[in-house]
């Protein structure tokens, strides 16, 4: 049985919601499912994903295989670099200890990161919001230089001159 973490979708017509679960690859998109790990709702800014971390790292670890965009959500969340620590651990390349210190060190990065994106997406929607309304006030049309005729006699004599060489 292949085991994917993919999404399901909810929410009405142009208003999507999704749970991220576990389920057979052969069930439907919105059908049965193995079990649940969290929610995403794309229309937020920024979008507000909830995960389970140890649910789905533990999934991750059974096999299960994600899908592109809940690769993405995972990775982050944090759960994918969590994995990657735990497999260096089991390989002995260093201990649970550091590892768990690494994961500590990048997720408050990370959420210092994503915290001054907010704020600054707050900062300019305020700042449009506070903007002064300009109106454009319609004037009359700018007058359009017409370019000076050009002189048409020569032209004509050129083509009275080519008529005569052709005879």
């Amino acid at each position: 049985m292949a085991v994917k973490m993919r999404l399901q979708r909810h929410g009405s017509k142009k208003r999507p919601f999704y749970f991220i679960v576990v389920a057979d690859g052969r069930s439907p998109r919105d059908g049965k499912f193995i079990q649940k790990l969290g929610t995403y709702n794309p229309l937020t800014v920024p979008a507000t994903v909830q995960v389970d971390r140890q649910k789905a790292l533990d999934w991750l670890q059974k096999g299960a295989q994600p899908t592109d965009t809940v690769r993405r959500i995972l990775s982050f969340k944090g759960v994918l670099y969590l994995k990657h620590l735990l497999r260096g651990v089991s390989l002995g390349l260093f201990d649970e200890a550091t590892a768990m210190e690494k994961f500590t060190k990048w997720s408050v990065e990370h959420d210092a990161h994503v915290a001054k994106r907010q704020s600054a997406h707050k900062k300019a929607r305020m700042d449009s919001r506070n903007a002064p309304v300009v109106k454009k006030v319609e004037s009359a049309p700018a007058p359009v230089e017409t370019p000076a005729p050009a002189e048409e006699a020569p032209a004509a004599e050129v083509t009275q001159e080519e008529t005569k060489t052709e005879e």
